[in-house]
């Protein structure tokens, strides 16, 4: 099987879930999240592919249920990672994910993997897995884009230079070797491309 035909397996989950990502600008944060997984994934051939790919693009729908304000205001405020709507979200995304991959035909072993590794993704103080390390990872590694900078300065309410700046408290944060080269190079072009140095 190509990379290519991988990856298509995965485009009726992205479709069932995709009316679900309009929370918290998923539909940005979801598809650079996934990309970056992609390529963490080709450093760790042992970790399942399905099992990280499909925990990626699922991890972030159970903010679906989440009212926005309540997302702002609670969800990036003081112990943040704490929050009640922030377990609320993981505990929505466990029960969605199971719908969503059911709905898609996949196996229940891999229901329950997935299903593991949204349980507590962010509020979690350590990863279950290769997988769960891979997945926390590509959802922290999305905070070094430009893209990432750009929706993070939003919800942080800073300008996208001074995240950008702000940035390196993140790198102690990832879990895996090789998402720190990753890091390096996307912080490196957000400084350039956000002009960070001009200011």
């Amino acid at each position: 099987m190509t990379n290519e035909q991988r990856l298509d397996r995965y485009v009726p989950v992205w479709r069932a879930a995709e009316p679900f990502l309009r929370a918290r600008k998923n539909d940005v944060h979801i598809p650079l999240s996934f990309a970056l997984c992609q390529e963490l994934l080709t450093h760790y051939p042992e970790a399942d592919a399905d099992v990280v790919s499909l925990a990626i693009l699922l991890h972030d729908i159970g903010w679906y249920k989440i009212d926005m304000v309540d997302i702002i205001e609670k969800g990036f405020g003081p112990n943040m990672m704490q929050s009640d709507v922030r377990i609320r979200h993981e505990v929505e995304g466990v029960r969605m994910s199971r719908d969503v991959l059911s709905r898609t035909g996949w196996p229940e072993d891999v229901i329950a993997q997935v299903g593991a590794i949204i349980d507590g993704h962010d509020t979690r103080p350590y990863p279950r897995s290769l997988n769960d390390r891979v997945v926390r990872d590509a959802d922290k590694l999305w905070r070094f884009t430009v893209a990432g900078a750009a929706v993070g300065a939003d919800w942080f309410k800073q300008t996208p230079q001074d995240y950008v700046r702000r940035q390196d408290h993140t790198y102690k944060l990832l879990e895996t070797e090789a998402a720190h080269p990753i890091a390096r190079r996307e912080h490196a072009l957000a400084h350039k491309v956000l002009m960070t140095n001009w200011l």
